[in-house]
């Protein structure tokens, strides 16, 4: 295979370019060809690969195979010249993000000697692993402040080859695993690092750095984080859910804490009243059911109670009478079946035999079974065959 040059070690702005395909290629997956120069950056590093089109054909996929970029395509193009466009926003928000994760590994390295382990850029979010336990909320806001405030310094971004003579020289953290062609990006004043990938040209181009949150993994701590228009739209739709909240509570935003919490306050009590309403209701209900009751067997269907309703009043029921109980509910199609084990057949044995006929799914135990039916026609079927057969 033909070695591809590539661009994007020239200039990371370039985004439509000519050029020609030296070869195509044919396999399982998928469409591939080979440009003789390309601007697309493959898969590596952490970074995602680029996107866009080759003569008007999407680009799925871009990787590297040895000094070779393979470029999925939609389908084969038919010329053999190649007209090539980059998905700009694309790039650029992989710059942002990769370029932010190298000055906020050099901001936890200075800070607190975290080293960084591992990174990832996720379609919503990036992530860092770092070599220390934990990080307190304090620490976190101290490494957010410092890595914006080195944005602001707006410092240089270079990049650029050495060998392995040069690279030697250099206060890298860590050692490249090749020996020629190293590639080092440089940012003026913070930090120089080995890497393959994609960046601005100045920390001021990657906008601002949000940290997100920090959680354990295996021993170390992932920082979750946002660069550049990403940190934007994470502000823009935390706004927005303020300013739903402030309309929603009639409160400005300072005060929706602790509107929420005297709301949860107020739901709780309100809650307990339920509860406690119910229980009486139920008392009532028990009541007149037993009043009805044709011999050992008490079913009734019901209209707007929900399945746990049926087994609180059930279980209320079967506690301190001998009956068997069956009822259903319109509202939701269920069926409850229980006693308190001193009658033949047990619930769920009867449910597991007879369910199947009439669609219905559902089980339990030798005092209590449930089930649920796909439509009321089917839950009243089982109801009405329920019923005389524990007659």
């Amino acid at each position: 295979m033909t070695k591809t040059k590539k661009l994007f070690y020239d200039s990371v702005y370039l985004t439509e370019w000519q050029t020609n395909i030296s070869q195509t290629i044919e396999r399982e997956d998928g469409y591939y060809v080979i440009l003789e120069e390309t601007a697309f950056y493959p898969e590596g590093g952490g970074q995602p690969s680029d996107e866009g089109f080759i003569n008007g054909i999407p680009v799925l996929d871009v990787i590297n195979e040895g000094e070779v970029v393979l470029h999925k395509l939609a389908s084969l193009p038919e010329e053999t010249n190649a007209q090539c466009q980059l998905h700009w926003t694309r790039r650029f928000d992989h710059m942002q993000q990769h370029s932010g994760q190298h000055l906020l590994s050099a901001v936890c390295l200075e800070l607190y000697h975290a080293t960084t382990l591992s990174f990832h850029l996720g379609t919503d979010y990036a992530t860092i692993d770092v070599e220390l336990a934990e990080l307190t909320p304090d620490q976190l806001t101290c490494i957010e402040n410092e890595v914006n405030r080195h944005i602001y310094l707006n410092h240089n971004i270079l990049s650029y080859f050495v060998s392995g003579e040069e690279v030697a020289q250099l206060p890298l953290v860590k050692q490249p695993t090749v020996t020629e062609n190293i590639r080092i990006v440089e940012m003026k004043d913070v930090e120089y690092n080995a890497c393959g990938g994609t960046h601005v040209s100045s920390t001021g181009e990657i906008g601002m750095i949000k940290l997100l949150k920090a959680e354990k993994q295996k021993g170390n701590t992932r920082i979750y984080f946002k660069c550049g228009y990403r940190a934007l739209e994470e502000f823009n739709d935390s706004q927005r859910i303020l300013n739903v909240l402030s309309v929603k509570f009639n409160t400005g935003k300072d005060e929706i804490i602790d509107r929420i919490e005297k709301w949860e306050m107020e739901h709780k009590q309100l809650q307990a009243e339920l509860i406690a309403l119910k229980e009486q209701n139920d008392r009532y209900v028990a009541q007149e059911l037993l009043s009805k009751r044709e011999g050992s067997l008490l079913a009734h269907i019901f209209e707007d109670k929900s399945l746990k309703d049926l087994q609180n009043l059930a279980i209320k029921l079967t506690a301190d009478n001998e009956l068997q109980v069956l009822f259903a509910t319109t509202a939701e199609n269920k069926i409850v079946m229980a006693h308190n084990g001193s009658f033949d057949p047990s619930c769920g044995a009867f449910f597991k035999a007879n369910l199947g006929a009439y669609n219905g799914k559902g089980g339990g135990s030798d005092k209590m079974a449930q089930a649920g039916f796909p439509t009321w026609e089917d839950a009243s079927a089982f109801y009405e065959f329920s019923r005389k057969s524990l007659q």
